[in-house]
C-alpha cells in the first residue's frame, strides 16, 4: 500500500470515529421537545399493545376479559400512575426509580443492587424492541395480499426492521420524535374507527350483549364476587397492558421545560411529564376497555385460538372482517408501522439511562457516553435475540412481562420506602398495597412463564461481566473530574519549596504531632532529603471505593509543625496521583511523592485496589501516572524507600 492509499485509510478511520463518537448523551438535554411529542415516543411502545393485547386477554380471561381488563385499567390508573407520578418528580433527569434504590444501599451492595435492576431494563427494553418488531412481522405475512409471498420468512423480515430502526438511531432524535408522532395519531385514529365500527354493530344487535351477560352469570352461578375474585386472579397474564411507564420517566431529559427551570429540580419538566403520563394512561385504558368488550363480542373464540386468524391480531381481524380489505390493509400497515417503531421507546430509554450509571462506576468504556456506538451495541444484542428466539412473539411475551414487572416493583417499593421516609403515614399504605400488588402479579408471571426470569438472568449476568472487566481495564486512570483545594491547602502547595515539591504519603493513625515527625525522620533517612527541606504529608480517605469517578476534595490542616494535606477521593493511588498533576499544573514545579515498602501478597493487594481503592499504593500511582503523562520529563516522581 503506497502512502496516499494509506493516508486516506487514516483519514476514513478518523472520519468514521468522529462520527460514531458526535453527540453525548449528556448534551441530549439540550435537545428537548414538547411533552406529547415525548408522549408519541413513548407511546409507540404502550399503545402498540393493542396490537395484541385484547387477544391475550381473552385467550387469559374468557368471557371475564372486560372484568380483567378493568381491573388491569384500575391499576393503571391508580396504581402505576401515582408510583410514577413521584418516581419523576424525585429522579427529573431520567435517572428512574434506580437512582431511588440505589441510595438505599452503599458501597458496592447498592452498585450490585444497580447492576440486576439494569438487567431488567435490558430485559424489558431489548425485549421491546425484538418482540414488537416480530410482532409486526406477524401483522406483515398475516396480510391475505402479502401472504404468499411473506410466508416462512419470519427472521429476515424481523432482522431488517431491527435493523431499519437502528438506522433512525444513527440518524438523531428528531428523525425519531417526528416519526413516532405521526405513527402515533395515525395508529389511534385507525383504532378508534374500528372500535366505534364494533360499537355500531354491537348497538345495532342487542342481543350480543344480552347473549354475553347472561353467558357470563351462567358460568359463575350468579355470583358476582366470584367473578371478580377470578378476574383479580387472571389479570396478571395481561400484565404486558401496563409497559410504557418506566419508558415515560426514563426520557425525561427530551421533554421540554421552562428557561428559568432549576436543572436540579425542573418544575416545569415535571409538570409537564405529568401531563404526558396522565395522557398516555387515560388514552390507553379507553381502547384497552373498549378493544376488550367489540372483540369479545364480535370474534368467535375459536379465532383467538393459536393459528387462528384472529390470534395476536383480533383488531386487525376485525378491520378485514367488517371494513374490508382495503381498509384492513391500511390498518395493518399502520400496525406494522407502529410495532416496528414501538422499539423506539425502548432504544431511547436505552440511550438515557444506561450510560447515566455505567461509565459513573467505571463499569463502561468511555465511548458508551456517545450515541452511535450504543445504538450498534443495542441493535447488535436484538439481532442475535432476534435470531435465538426465531423471531416468535410467545417465546419473547414471558421475558418482557418480567422486566415490566420487576421494574414497576422496584419503583412502587422505592416510592413506599420514601413516602415512609417523608412521614406521609396515608401514602405509605397506599404504596405498600400497590407495591403488593405488583409484587404478586410479578410472581405469578414468573411461575407461569418462568423463560423470562431466565432470559433476564442472562442479560443481568452479561452487564455484571462485562461490567467489572471494563472496571478493571479501567483501573488505571485518574477517576477524577477536578481536584478542588481549600485556602490552605494552596498555600502549603504555594510554599512548599523552589525547585520541586515533596509530599510523603501518610496513612494516620494517632494524628499526634509526634507521629508524623517520626514518619518524616524515616522519609528523609531513607530518600537523603535535607532537614531543611519542606515536606508535606498527604493523607487519602476513601469516600466509596465503589463510585469510580468523583471530584477531589483536598484539605489542609496543621498538626503541631506538620503541615498536612487531607484529601477524599475512590481510590488512594487515583486520588494521589490526580493531586500530583493538579499541583504540577499550578505551581509549575514537579511534585515527588514518597511511599513505603508494603510487602504481601501481590494478589490480594491488587484485590484490595479493585475492590476497597488501596492496595500496593506506590506500584499503581506510578502506573496511573505514566497512563495520565507519558512525557517522563514532566510526570510527577514516586520514590519507594524503607
Amino acid at each position: 500500500m503506497n502512502s496516499k492509499s494509506s493516508t486516506l485509510l487514516d483519514r476514513s478511520k478518523l472520519s468514521l470515529s468522529h462520527w460514531l463518537l458526535k453527540g453525548n448523551n449528556s448534551n441530549e438535554e439540550h435537545h428537548q421537545y414538547p411533552w406529547w411529542k415525548v408522549m408519541c415516543l413513548t407511546g409507540v411502545d404502550y399503545f402498540s399493545t393493542l396490537g395484541y393485547q385484547p387477544g391475550i386477554a381473552i385467550l387469559a380471561a374468557g368471557s371475564l376479559a372486560p372484568i380483567s381488563t378493568l381491573i388491569l385499567i384500575l391499576l393503571t390508573l391508580f396504581g402505576a400512575l401515582p408510583i410514577y407520578r413521584w418516581v419523576a418528580k424525585t429522579s427529573p433527569n431520567g435517572e428512574g426509580s434506580i437512582a431511588m434504590l440505589e441510595n438505599l444501599l452503599s458501597w458496592w451492595q447498592g452498585k450490585l443492587l444497580v447492576l440486576i435492576l439494569l438487567g431488567f431494563v435490558a430485559t424489558d427494553f431489548i425485549i421491546t424492541i425484538t418482540l414488537s418488531a416480530a410482532d409486526a412481522t406477524a401483522h406483515l405475512i398475516e396480510n391475505p395480499w402479502l401472504h404468499p409471498f411473506l410466508q416462512g420468512h419470519h427472521v429476515e423480515i424481523t432482522l431488517l426492521l431491527v435493523g431499519m430502526l437502528g438506522v433512525v438511531f444513527l440518524k438523531g432524535f428528531q428523525e425519531a420524535i417526528d416519526l413516532a408522532v405521526i405513527l402515533v395519531i395515525v395508529y389511534l385514529f385507525l383504532n378508534f374507527i374500528v372500535i366505534g365500527k364494533g360499537v355500531s354493530l354491537i348497538f345495532n344487535d342487542p342481543s350480543l350483549l344480552i347473549g354475553w351477560q347472561r353467558s357470563l352469570f351462567a358460568e359463575h352461578n350468579n355470583n358476582v364476587m366470584e367473578m371478580l375474585g377470578i378476574s383479580a386472579l387472571l389479570f396478571p397474564k395481561l400484565a404486558l397492558g401496563l409497559s410504557g411507564f418506566e419508558t415515560g420517566v426514563a426520557v425525561m431529559p427530551l421533554i421540554k421545560g421552562a428557561k428559568l427551570d432549576d436543572e436540579g429540580k425542573p418544575i416545569t419538566r415535571i409538570q409537564n411529564t405529568y401531563k404526558l403520563l396522565t395522557t398516555a394512561a387515560l388514552i390507553m385504558s379507553f381502547f384497552l376497555l373498549t378493544s376488550s368488550f367489540v372483540t369479545m363480542l364480535l370474534i368467535k373464540p375459536a379465532a383467538f385460538q393459536p393459528g387462528g386468524q384472529a390470534n395476536g391480531r383480533a383488531l386487525a381481524y376485525m378491520a378485514h372482517l367488517y371494513l374490508g380489505d382495503a381498509f384492513g390493509t391500511v390498518y395493518d400497515l399502520s400496525t406494522i408501522g407502529i410495532l416496528w417503531f414501538a422499539g423506539a421507546s425502548a432504544m431511547a430509554g436505552l440511550l438515557n439511562i444506561v450510560p447515566r450509571y455505567l461509565p459513573r462506576y467505571g463499569m463502561a468504556p468511555f465511548w458508551t457516553t456517545a450515541v452511535r456506538p450504543l445504538v450498534l451495541v443495542y441493535t447488535a444484542i436484538a439481532f442475535f435475540v432476534t435470531v435465538l428466539s426465531k423471531a416468535d412473539v410467545d417465546a419473547q411475551g414471558g421475558a418482557y412481562a418480567t422486566g415490566v414487572l420487576v421494574l414497576m416493583s422496584s419503583a412502587a417499593f422505592a416510592v413506599t420506602l420514601l413516602a415512609r421516609k417523608k412521614r406521609k403515614k396515608r401514602s405509605v399504605i397506599m404504596f405498600s398495597l400497590i407495591t403488593i400488588v405488583f409484587l404478586y402479579t410479578t410472581v405469578i408471571n414468573v411461575i407461569e412463564r418462568p423463560e423470562g426470569l431466565h432470559i433476564a438472568g442472562f442479560f443481568i449476568g452479561a452487564i455484571v461481566v462485562t461490567s467489572l472487566i471494563s472496571r478493571v481495564w479501567r483501573s488505571t486512570e485518574l477517576r477524577s473530574d477536578r481536584v478542588e483545594m481549600d485556602e490552605m491547602a494552596l498555600s502549603f502547595i504555594d510554599n512548599a519549596g523552589t525547585d520541586l515539591i515533596r509530599l510523603v504519603a501518610n496513612r494516620r493513625h494517632y494524628n499526634s504531632e509526634e507521629e508524623y515527625l517520626i514518619k518524616a525522620q524515616e522519609v528523609r533517612e531513607d530518600n537523603h532529603i535535607p532537614n531543611s527541606a519542606p515536606i508535606l504529608f498527604l493523607e487519602i480517605q476513601v469516600v466509596d471505593a465503589s463510585d469510580f469517578t468523583k471530584p477531589i476534595i483536598v484539605e489542609g490542616t496543621m498538626v503541631g509543625e506538620c503541615q498536612v494535606l487531607k484529601a477524599y477521593g475512590t481510590a488512594v493511588p487515583n486520588t494521589i496521583a490526580a493531586i500530583l498533576l493538579a499541583i504540577r499544573d499550578r505551581s509549575d514545579r514537579l511534585p515527588h511523592a514518597y511511599f513505603g515498602w508494603i510487602e504481601g501478597n501481590p494478589i490480594q493487594y491488587l484485590l484490595r485496589f479493585i475492590l476497597f481503592g488501596e492496595g500496593d499504593i506506590a506500584v499503581v500511582t506510578r502506573e496511573v501516572l505514566r497512563t495520565a503523562e507519558p512525557n517522563s520529563k514532566t510526570r510527577p516522581a514516586i520514590h519507594v524507600g524503607g
